[in-house]
Order: structure tokens, then sequence, then C-alpha cells
């Protein structure tokens, strides 16, 4: 049977997922009747949640007589790190665009990522059944795209399909019969080479693992493709690291191909094959599974470095240990450390004391996943701001600089413009009109001044406004970027919220807190309307007295509280706060919770 393996690469909501679903019901992948969820290939329940990709996810179909591998890749550039290992593993891309919106700075991402290691791109042109849809202008910027990033004449000839992926028909023709896919499946057989590896069988085994998963039977999971050779069941083979030192030797003791959306037990594999297969104890991603003949390793992807660091500490606030169960230090930093292993765009580092560790990464988004898987396996948690990571380079500090890309009502552009280039340091690049009232704005930014923006963006631009980034560069550092100009409500004491004190206390601010929640001294319960921090008293009840008469009680009616999500809350607080994330809460307070400490150590600063 004749192999072709090909990745889907596009940028946020785009319809990846979708088209993904499509192809698998159209070859025949599901069973007639068969009950398969919406966006079948988002598994992981927080993909699900926030309608994104977060873990590259290999399937396979048949379409006549070629088996056709496809990876569905993230969209996000905090999770670009997946992208780039598998890239390595394919022959071909799809690229999909949403017609409407053109291509956008995750689509520039990855097709840059693509055209670098000579891959020909299929341009699928999604969406064109939208009443906003102009394919012909997305079309003319796919070229331009392509031009800006260096392609040759081969990938500059690239053909085009234009699509409906929810609705499950691609044509070449814009006005054609909007069918089926089958214009896509023949085109996909006909350009995209099958794999050379085919050519190496005869050689010996050889395959770079590109992602690390686990399973509660056989242990470790690595998969990647087959680079020569063949590998059986029950054969010794050996893992070699990026520099060739031996890690491990160990005994293949399962080897599967990927179905439809399931994995299958098979007996062999063959060059160009992609596969995981289990056996090993210390082999992670980016190491070499060969042969035992064989001594140098395959050249792996460089990654892109990470932009920032989070703190991760034990939590060590007055409600410690009543909401989870994986609280010590030293469990923390397993479960961190086997996400390294597996994420290979994330870095851990121990701290002098022991009780932290930093997480360095792409972005806030990544971060606040890693969190939040976190915190539903029982964790406990103490985060701090996230800090942005510079470089020395020719004996000058240099930061990094995001490309922001930003689509806005024409009434809100000015108020936007003004915010990303004023307080936040960045540079306007481009701004034209993007459709029908809206504006497309450009901007380099350094990453330290998108740091907590995402949220005031929304509010600037009345939610209607859309913002995506992607690493840039490095530049010299820019200078201080001031922080958050609203001081905070600190309790004063230990127990539950009184309803009667936060009526009281609504004039002062917006609160973070309900009645009858447990709050310490040193947690923060809301906003202060001023610039200053304020502590005060949520416990403060109403004085009694024997007098009573209809009209004299008011009813004590709260606004309802503002309750921050993860990565609002970790880009809200300042240096001296820190988010305390429970399985069952996420609350903010200060580093130091007694307030003459706090005092002592402004003092100090």
């Amino acid at each position: 049977m004749d192999l072709r393996n090909i990745a889907i690469i596009a940028h946020v909501d785009h319809g990846k997922t979708t088209l993904v679903d499509e192809l698998l019901k159209q070859s025949g992948a599901f069973r007639v009747g068969q009950e398969v969820a919406e966006r079948a290939m988002d598994s992981n329940d927080l993909e699900r949640e926030r309608g994104i990709t977060i873990f590259a996810k290999p399937t396979s179909l048949v379409w006549k007589d070629t088996r056709i591998n496809i990876v569905d890749t993230p969209g996000h550039a905090d999770f670009g790190g997946e992208v780039e290992r598998i890239l390595s593993m394919v022959d071909g891309v799809v690229l999909l665009v949403d017609a409407a919106e053109g291509p956008m700075p995750q689509t520039k991402f990855v097709t840059s990522k693509a055209l670098a290691l000579g891959l020909r791109p299929i341009v699928v042109l999604n969406k064109v059944d939208k009443p906003s849809a102009e394919p012909d202008r997305a079309l003319d910027e796919c070229f331009d795209l392509f031009a800006s990033l260096d392609a040759d004449e081969d990938q500059l000839d690239f053909p085009h399909l234009y699509a409906s992926g929810i609705n499950g028909w691609a044509d070449t023709e814009l006005d054609g019969p909007r069918k089926d896919l089958h214009a896509l499946f023949n085109l996909i057989v006909n350009h995209v080479p099958a794999p050379k590896q085919i050519r190496h069988q005869d050689e010996d085994f050889r395959m770079l693992a590109t992602t690390l998963g686990a399973d509660a039977f056989v242990g470790r999971i690595l998969t990647g493709r087959v680079e020569s050779g063949r590998l059986k069941v029950g054969q010794t083979v050996q893992a070699l690291s990026r520099i060739g030192q031996k890690i491990e030797q160990f005994r293949v003791s399962k080897i599967q191909a990927f179905r439809g959306l399931g994995q299958q037990d098979i007996p062999e594999a063959l060059a160009g094959d992609i596969v995981s297969i289990a056996g090993m104890s210390k082999a992670t991603v980016a190491d070499t599974i060969c042969a035992l003949a064989v001594d140098t390793p395959i050249d792996a992807q460089p990654i892109d470095p990470p932009t920032i660091t989070v703190t991760f500490g034990i939590n060590d606030s007055p409600l410690a240990g009543r909401e989870g169960k994986k609280v010590q230090s030293r469990v923390i930093r397993e479960r961190l450390m086997k996400e390294a292993e597996s994420n290979v765009a994330v870095k851990v580092a121990d701290t002098p004391g022991g009780e932290a560790f930093e997480v360095s990464g792409r972005g806030e988004l990544q971060m606040g996943v890693l969190i939040e898987n976190m915190r539903r396996e029982g964790f406990e948690l103490s985060i701090s701001r996230p800090q942005v990571i510079m470089r020395e380079m020719d004996d000058e500090r240099m930061e990094p600089i995001e490309e922001v890309t930003i689509d806005v009502d024409d009434d809100y552009s000015g108020a936007v413009i003004e915010k990303v280039t004023g307080p936040r340091k960045g540079e306007l690049v481009e701004m034209k009109p993007a459709g029908a009232g809206k504006t497309r704005i450009i901007a380099h930014v350094p990453s330290r001044g998108l740091i907590g923006y995402h949220g005031e963006f929304l509010t600037d631009t009345r939610g209607t406004g859309v913002l995506n980034r992607v690493f840039h560069g490095w530049a010299p550092y820019k200078g201080a970027i001031p922080g958050r100009r609203a001081g905070v409500l600190i309790s004063m004491e230990n127990g539950e919220a009184v309803a009667y004190a936060l009526w009281n206390l609504e004039e002062r601010g917006r609160m973070f807190i309900g009645a009858q929640e447990k709050i310490y001294q040193g947690m923060i319960i809301g906003e202060h309307s001023r610039e200053n921090d304020l502590e005060v008293n949520p416990l403060k009840g109403k004085k009694l007295t024997n007098v009573r008469a209809s009209g004299t009680d008011e009813a004590v009616r709260l606004t309802t509280p503002v309750r921050l999500s993860l990565e609002a809350a970790i880009s809200y607080i300042n240096d001296d706060e820190l988010v305390e994330v429970t399985p069952k809460a996420i609350r903010l307070r200060k580093r130091f919770l007694d307030s003459n400490e706090r005092k002592r150590m402004n003092k100090t600063a």
C-alpha cells in the first residue's frame, strides 16, 4: 500500500480539527452510524473546554490504495514546540487559511518552519461560504506571504482548493459542485511525495522520537517516524542522545500504528511509517531509537527558546493542604520534570531554597494550561508573576519582541494604538482596512508589554477585538514599562467574609470575593479604586442595638464579585504578590502575609 505523511497547519480557529473530522468520515474511518464527538481529535478536556488544539495528534485513513497519516497540529505560538517537532515527521503540509481573515501571524510562524524544511504546501482556502469571505484576496496574500518567507519556485507554484470544512466539501473551482472532499484526497495523493525513507528499508533501523506519552499498562511510549530499516516486536534496540551518547538498551515490547482515531498493535514497522513504540525506561523526545550497530544520532529540529519564566512554589498560605492532596515540593518537582521531558518548549530549574522552581516557556497561555492541568491533578501551588527572559548579545541587554496582529472595529483602533505604542513601547508596523468597518493593526511590541494586556484589550474593544501574537526576534532593552496602576484591598483578618462588611467596602473598589468565603491575613480580596494598597477588615459585622423599626435596616445587596481566570490572575499580580492555586480555588495574596514584614521588605527594596 502507498503511504503519505502530511501535517495540517493553520492559525487558531481556521478549522483544522473540523476538517480532519470530515476527512475521517468521508474516508470510511468511522463505521456507519458510529457516535463520534464533534472535533474528535481534540480529546483532552482542556482542549474541548477552550476550543483549541494543545497537543499534536496523529491519525490515519485509507483513500483508495493509499494510507494517509495526518497530524493535526496546535494553532497557538505558545505550543509551537509541538509544531516544530511534528513537521520533521511529514513529507507535505496542508495549509488551511480562513478565506475571510487571510493568513494570520500563526500561519506565518508555522509556514516559515515548513518552507525551511523544503516542504511544498497545499493551500486550502477554508470557510469560503462565509458572507465576509474574500477567497481571491486571501489567495494573493498567501502568495505574498510565501514570497516574503523566501519560498523557492516549486513552493511558490502551490496548488490550492476552495473548501468548507464544516460542510465537508473541497473543490478546485470556487463555483464547483461542492459535494465532498475527493478533490483534497486526490491532491494529497498526487502532490505529496511518498516518504523517501521507503527506499532505505534494507538498512539498519533508525527512528527519531518526536512525542512522549505514557500508558498505565506498558509505561513510556515514544512516537516518531521510522527513518530507515524495519522494527519487529521483541527486537533489542538502543537509544542515543542528540550528541550520540548511549542512554539505554531495551527490548521493544509493543509497536502501535495509528488507525482512525485509535491505535492498533502491529507486528512490524517499516521505514516511512509513523508509529508508537514501548519498552524503554529512560529514552525521551529528540533521542534516536536505533539498531545496536548504529552510532550516529539523527539530527533533531532546533526548538525556539523560551521567552517567559514563572516561579512555581509550594502553597504556604493558612489554607494550605485543605483542598489538594499534592502539596510537597518533592511531588511538584517530579511533576514539572515529567512535563519538561515530554514538552521540549518547557525548561525547569531549581531555585536556591529548593521550595520553588523556575519554569520557562513560550507564553502565558502555555503556562496557564500547565498550571490548570496540575490543579486538576490535585496540586496546590503558589505562582509568581511571569518574568521575561533577557539575553546578553554583544555586551548589550536584549529582550524578546513579539509581532502582534490586531483586528478591531474602526471605532476602537485609536485606543488600541495608543495603548500598544505608548506605555507598552510598541512600534506600529502596518495599519490597513480589513473588511467591513474593521482595521488590521500590526505592531512589534516587547513581550513584557503584553503580559496582562489581553484583558484590558478586550475591555477597550468591548470584547469585539481579536489579538494574535507570535515571537518576532530580539531587540535592545526598551526601558521600564509601567505595571498595574490600581492598588489592592488586603484582608487584615482570618475567617469567613461577612456580607455587611463587603457591602461597606464596595465604595473602596471592586471585590474579588463573595460573602462566606474563607479569607486570611494578607489575602487580596479586591482592587482599590486608588493607586495605593489598603488593609481592610472583611469580618466587621453590624453593631446591634435594641431598636428595631421598619425601614431602618437596609437590605444588604452585594455587587457580583469579579472572578479572575487563571491567566488573568497570573498577569494581574505585581512582583510582590502571588496566585494561590488549588483544585477548588484561585486566590490572590501578598508574598509576605504579615503587614509589618511587608513594610520592612518595602523599605529594603
